[in-house]
């Protein structure tokens, strides 16, 4: 089977590196329209246990990996001047550049041909592939071909964000909510390395225009940022690269998954909002499910991709969802900041609806003492 995936980000490369391995003598190509350097962001944070799926699935990732993650157990959410530390909740990091360069290396050691510098415009180019493979993000050229057919919906949130690092070295992975003249806004930072955060910051729309974020240039923005989290960053400044600019989220749904030989994974099929970290790897569990579909239908297409959609939506369906329910919680963040702090982190915490007070308890036993000692409302059920 001739397999083209078009993306070389870590849902692509992972792919190619699974289905290279799984003996069956696919013929194999990727194409990444930027450098091997080339990389938005700045780190990916994952919850203490998602990358367990690799330890089974693929060991020999998960060796390269593991040393080079940055560990922690805990967030911090600042509210009012106050630090409220939320116990129980495990998290590590890495660059999102070294994780792409970690696949890069495993890709090259197990000669998958991954062509760089290589805009794709037009898949007619690849009219002898058995399979394309959608691996190309949120603006997906494989998606696009046929949105009708994939049965594709694409809404914005109102939120505006913006991506930069920070040689500020946090201790855990933290939140800090401040409240402007102008509105709102709030921080999302985490180290990924021993001298590097990533440092996201999102405010609401009304915050956006109050502030003149509409109005000013990158660098304006850039200093007035630091200037607003200037206690935050102690001294430190922030980092901006290609994803540093003004955007708002977009939520990707898609009914069907495939349309002909063209398959789509990743941000490509689906979003999941920032403030959960897992977008990466949902990725990489889409590489997985879309590999072990290949696997048990090797020679028939459309069995594969039937297979692969039906064995990995209601795992995905969950996650997803409770992303969209952090996202939403976001889009309302300025009017959650009315709670005083305890109130606020329990707000935070519970805002998936996948934990309730029993659960919280159990997770985070000395978050709720606390909690429990300061709170103004009842607990929800």
């Amino acid at each position: 089977m001739r397999i083209v995936i078009v993306g070389g980000g870590p849902a692509g490369l992972y792919l190619s590196l699974l289905l290279k391995r799984s003996g069956l003598g696919h013929s194999l190509q990727v194409v990444e329209q930027n450098a091997p350097d080339a990389a938005f962001g700045f780190g990916v944070v994952f919850s203490e246990d998602a990358l367990e799926f690799l330890k089974k699935d693929d060991p020999a990732i998960f060796n390269a990996i593991t040393p080079e993650l940055e560990r922690w157990s805990g967030i911090a959410i600042h509210h009012r001047g106050e630090r409220v530390m939320l116990d129980g909740i495990g998290f590590t990091a890495v660059g999102r550049l070294h994780l792409i360069h970690l696949l890069q290396k495993q890709a090259r050691d197990e000669s998958v041909d991954v062509t760089f510098n290589r805009p794709v415009t037009d898949l007619s180019e690849f009219t002898d592939a058995d399979l394309i493979v959608g691996a190309d993000g949120v603006s997906s050229l494989v998606r696009r071909s046929d949105e009708a057919g994939f049965g594709t919906t694409l809404s914005y949130l109102t939120n505006r964000f913006a991506w930069f690092g920070t040689t500020k070295v946090f201790d855990t992975l933290s939140q800090t909510f401040l409240q402007t003249p102008a509105g709102p806004i709030n921080a999302h930072h985490y180290r990924y390395s021993k001298t590097m955060s990533t440092f996201v910051v999102e405010c609401s729309e009304s915050t956006f225009f109050n502030s003149g974020f509409d109005r000013m240039s990158e660098d304006e923005a850039h200093a007035a940022l630091e200037r607003v989290f200037a206690q935050t960053l102690d001294g430190h400044p922030l980092i901006a690269n290609r994803g540093s600019i003004w955007r708002q989220f977009p939520i990707i749904h898609n009914e069907r998954w495939s349309v002909g030989n063209r398959v789509i994974l990743g941000d490509a099929l689906h979003t999941a909002h920032f403030s959960i970290g897992s977008g990466t790897r949902l990725a990489m569990e889409d590489a997985i499910a879309l590999a072990r579909a290949i696997a048990e239908h090797p020679t028939d297409v459309p069995a594969a991709l039937a297979a692969y959609q039906a064995q990995r939506k209601p795992i995905l369906d969950k996650l997803v969802n409770a992303a969209n329910a952090s996202a939403e919680w976001y889009e309302n963040f300025g009017t959650h900041m009315a709670l005083p702090p305890y109130d606020f982190a329990m707000s935070y915490l519970s805002r998936t609806g996948r934990m309730d007070i029993e659960r919280i308890r159990k997770i985070a036993p000395e978050f709720t003492a606390a909690w429990e000692k300061h709170r103004t409302l009842p607990a929800s059920p």
